[in-house]
């Protein structure tokens, strides 16, 4: 098995918002890139360990920044995680983060899971004993007594025992935190737009994932909760749906993103009741969606960063559905180019790996995407996944006839 390929006959896409360049090749050594430029310079290669892109568009891998792998977007989450053993959901999570993988997306960030099982299943994929994207894990969400995801959740209440979950999940190996600030649409009992941590628990948990090293989202819908998240020095707002002027101008002076998983609300609505989907989960959705869209416009206007995410995992949104995440997006503001950035360099940003993945570089890990079409005239190329690289193997081959005897998953 050769640790080196070059790929040639492609236009590149390079995740930095740069426009695309035809005619080029890029070399793959081992795990990194190590070349990128025309294809008539491309550096001298085996025969065999050429790959023919055919015209195609390589763009960095991609990147989902709110993922729930232990869900498959079954109608009633709740119900899903409430019946299942240890055992099923691990399964259960293995498959997504393959499904995840296979799409073109080689990096995601999983937003909360019981039992520590996404923590553990980040490490198995590292260490190769299942394929699946990069996890960034955050294990359990921090929440209120019986706030927002208890059921996924280390419940905690005033800034000591909130302190207390945050370094346990620490300790446990979440390699991000996750908090929720305010209510939502998938936990019976409570609004979306409810308060739930107060400046000073959600202070607590921002200082002790700093001082570890890591970077903390928040899931906050309502415009206090997400106040409260911004002062408290939250890296990402999850969701975001009332976002104002105020709160803009906030955000963007502290570079803090939004990830707002336009997919999940647009899921249960156009699914609805008839697909089995709990009647209060489908009010709390259709009453937020289009306060939703109107906030995402606003952020994009007001230069907020923006990183994709899905949501994935909750009813009827897949983890093979960025590029209807990303076509979500256009519709309500970004251009394409914009939207790819957002699955890619942002992303990286977001996750704080852009020294190793986001752009196609030299230097960076060899996760690629070949997609058939321009992704730059019509986003939902990006759904069109020929061939996938992840620190440089090659976990999915539709070039049947060009392939050499690259690194293979499996």
């Amino acid at each position: 098995m050769t640790t080196s390929f070059l790929l040639r006959n492609v236009t590149v896409v390079d995740g930095t918002g740069s426009a695309p360049v035809p005619g080029q090749a890029v070399v793959v050594e081992g795990r990194r890139i190590s070349w990128i430029g025309p294809e008539g310079s491309a550096p001298s290669t085996a025969p065999e360990s050429v790959v023919d892109g055919g015209g195609r568009t390589v763009l960095p891998g991609l990147i989902n920044c709110h993922v729930h792998l232990t869900a498959d977007g079954a109608p009633d989450l709740f119900a899903q995680v409430a019946g299942d053993t240890v055992p099923r959901a691990t399964l259960r999570a293995a498959q997504s983060a393959l499904t995840a993988l296979r799409s073109g997306v080689t990096t995601v960030r999983d937003c909360g899971a019981a039992d520590d099982v996404v923590v553990e299943l980040a490490k198995a994929i590292e260490q190769g004993m299942v394929p699946g994207p990069r996890v960034q894990a955050a294990g359990r969400v921090i929440t209120m007594t019986g706030g927002h995801g208890h059921f996924i959740g280390r419940e905690a209440d005033g800034p000591d025992e909130v302190r207390k979950a945050t370094r346990a999940e620490i300790k446990a190996g979440a390699a991000v935190i996750k908090v929720m600030a305010t209510g939502g649409v998938l936990t019976p009992g409570v609004t979306p737009t409810q308060t739930a941590l107060l400046p000073e628990e959600l202070a607590v948990v921002a200082q002790e994932a700093h001082n570890s090293g890591r970077r903390v989202t928040t899931h906050a819908i309502g415009r206090a909760g997400i106040h409260n998240a911004l002062l408290a020095g939250i890296d990402s707002i999850e969701h975001g749906f009332y976002l104002d002027d105020e709160l803009l101008d906030l955000a963007v002076a502290r570079g803090t993103f939004l990830v707002p998983t336009m997919l999940a609300v647009d899921g249960i609505i156009r699914n609805g009741r008839a697909r089995g989907i709990p009647d209060w989960v489908v009010d709390k959705a259709e009453a937020e969606a289009q306060q939703q869209r109107k906030s995402f416009a606003e952020a994009v206007s007001s230069g907020m960063r923006i990183a994709a995410g899905t949501d994935a995992g909750t009813p009827f949104n897949p983890h093979d559905d960025l590029a209807a995440e990303l076509a979500l997006m256009v519709r309500h503001g970004l251009t394409a180019m914009q939207a790819l950035v957002a699955a890619t360099r942002g992303a990286a940003e977001n996750l704080g790996l852009a020294h190793d993945i986001g752009t196609l570089e030299v230097g960076k890990l060899a996760d690629l995407v070949l997609v058939d079409g321009d992704p730059v005239e019509d986003v939902t190329a990006t759904g069109r996944v020929a061939l996938v690289v992840k620190d440089g193997v090659v976990h999915r081959d539709e070039l049947s006839g060009t392939g050499p005897a690259v690194p293979t998953a499996g």
